[in-house]
């Protein structure tokens, strides 16, 4: 496959987003090294920062900035770029570009401009922490950053606490203490959750606990409140029994059960509360015994 910088008025480049390594140096694929090196123009999120990135492999490529706040309006710049034939690669600080990252509009754009757009995988925070969580991962949802502000944080987790798939959320370090303790006052002490910090560098440190208790471990150590942080809670699962019926059910319930046989019992209350007639015979059953 040729990545050739060389402008073509035939047909337009191709927009490359390329993943980048979120910590250690040696995820970087091969293939994405070659896309970097042989691409006319590189889009990096921070160009200080991927300068370095770009130093450490021997990249000479020129970047131009792409972030949240210039990437609407500096868009057409690439896009210009691209449709006079030039290939462009479009980075983050590390990771997958778009995923919590600047990007979105700039590949929006190329694509309604009909630019192809060809992915360059590799390493992700989320799909990392996921891999060696221990969770249900056949089905998850990406929240990505929670809102800064504790009212608004508490509202979007009152939104998912009965979502049933694995929710995965960034968080930033100073943060991660107070995230992690409204997850516990909405979500409840038990729900299994795993914090992933640091993930691929260093002090990479994956811990997996009912959420009081991993509040407990980060509030004692502040080592843990720094880094990136992954955290993932265990999607929400239906009660069973008893604990499926509420107590206003249970009291009429246990009313007709005094002085009705078990089935006439359970079949009246389920006319009274709306609750389904087996789940209330089951649990008058439970009851009984």
């Amino acid at each position: 496959m040729s990545f050739s910088a060389a402008p073509s008025s035939m047909s337009p480049g191709t927009l490359y987003v390329v993943a980048t390594p979120i910590g250690n140096l040696d995820d970087i694929s091969a293939r994405a090294l070659k896309v970097l090196a042989e691409v006319s123009l590189i889009a990096a999120e921070d160009t200080r920062h991927s300068a370095r990135l770009m130093q450490h492999f021997g990249i000479a490529t020129p970047l131009a900035a792409c972030h949240e706040h210039n990437e609407r309006a500096e868009g057409s710049r690439f896009i210009a770029r691209l449709q006079a034939g030039e290939n462009v690669a479009l980075i983050s600080d590390a990771g997958t570009p778009l995923i919590s990252d600047p990007g979105y509009h700039l590949v929006r754009q190329a694509r309604a401009a009909g630019i192809a757009v060809v992915p360059v995988p590799g390493a992700c925070a989320l799909i990392a922490a996921l891999s060696a969580a221990g969770l249900p991962s056949d089905r998850f949802i990406f929240e990505g950053f929670l809102p800064a502000k504790a009212v608004g944080r508490r509202a979007r987790l009152e939104q998912v606490r009965e979502e049933p798939r694995t929710l995965i959320f960034y968080e930033a370090p100073h943060r991660i203490l107070e995230s992690l303790e409204d997850m516990r006052a909405v979500f409840g002490e038990e729900r299994p959750a795993l914090l992933a910090r640091e993930l691929s560098k260093a002090f990479e440190t994956l811990k997996g606990l009912p959420l009081g208790e991993l509040c407990a471990w980060v509030a004692a150590d502040s080592n843990q409140q720094r880094g990136e942080c992954v955290v993932l809670v265990a999607g929400w699962q239906a009660p069973e029994g008893e604990d499926a019926v509420s107590a206003e059910a249970l009291r009429v319930l246990d009313l007709l059960l005094a002085e009705l046989p078990l089935k006439r019992a359970a079949a009246l209350a389920a006319e009274i509360t709306g609750v389904r007639k087996n789940l209330l015979y089951q649990v008058a059953l439970e009851r009984q015994q």
